[in-house]
């Protein structure tokens, strides 16, 4: 069996009245693309952030297990999940979340800036990446500048740029149209899992879904199925 990466168990988390976890297990293996399906209040999206180390559980655990040995996520205080979340995970929001006053390559080269990596390497790494991505001669374009589909490739290259071995993406094509969306999908997946890297998505896109190696569905806080694209 492949090694998992990431192992859920027994997750609940609850917001006032709504229980947004029901006791969710999930296993994501090594080099894994994982799209996590649902409606909206479904869960997908509490479930991307406790795995990621964003949001605490009220039960459960989390575990990952990088090359350099098992970590208990859920056991973590919030400085260490932090710094998990900097130097081990990669995150592309459906926005972005990219900083509009800095450019292109003053983004990408942030991510490794804020972990201690000097200014002219960050953004020689960052450079290397923005052009494996195809925005060459874009560096120094600030976002407003750039199309979705290039922001978005921007959002990609920031969350490799540190070296993650876990990517989470939250609607990373939402606010795309679906010839954009599939350049960006092509962009995530071939500097992800086609680097051996794993890949979480959460989406509403059965298209985006079905470029993923598997499908997990869920509804009321619950994982009801898991299936393989055709």
């Amino acid at each position: 069996m492949t090694t998992a990466i990431l192992e859920a168990s027994g997750l609940t988390k609850t917001f006032g009245a709504t229980r947004a976890l029901d006791g969710v297990r999930l296993r994501v293996a090594a080099g894994e693309s994982v799209a996590i399906m649902g409606a909206s209040g479904s869960g997908k999206t509490t479930l991307l952030h406790v795995l990621a180390g964003i949001t605490a559980p009220d039960s459960g655990r989390v575990i990952f297990t990088p090359p350099t040995g098992v970590v208990d996520v859920t056991a973590l205080g919030e400085r260490d999940r932090s710094r998990l979340r900097r130097e081990q995970f990669g995150f592309v929001f459906q926005s972005g979340l990219l900083i509009p006053e800095l450019t292109a390559i003053e983004n990408v080269a942030l991510a490794l800036m804020l972990n201690g990596t000097s200014r002219g390497e960050a953004e020689h790494q960052a450079s290397g990446w923005l052009t494996a991505l195809g925005l060459a001669g874009l560096e120094q374009r600030r976002i407003g500048q750039l199309s979705g589909g290039q922001a978005q490739r921007v959002a990609i290259a920031r969350a490799q740029v540190t070296g993650a071995s876990v990517i989470f993406a939250d609607e990373p094509t939402g606010a795309l149209d679906s010839h954009t969306s599939t350049e960006v999908m092509d962009a995530l997946l071939g500097s992800t899992v086609g680097q051996g890297h794993t890949l979480i998505v959460v989406t509403h896109n059965d298209e985006v879904a079905a470029r993923c190696s598997r499908i997990i569905d869920m509804r009321d806080g619950l994982v009801v199925g898991e299936r393989v694209p055709a």
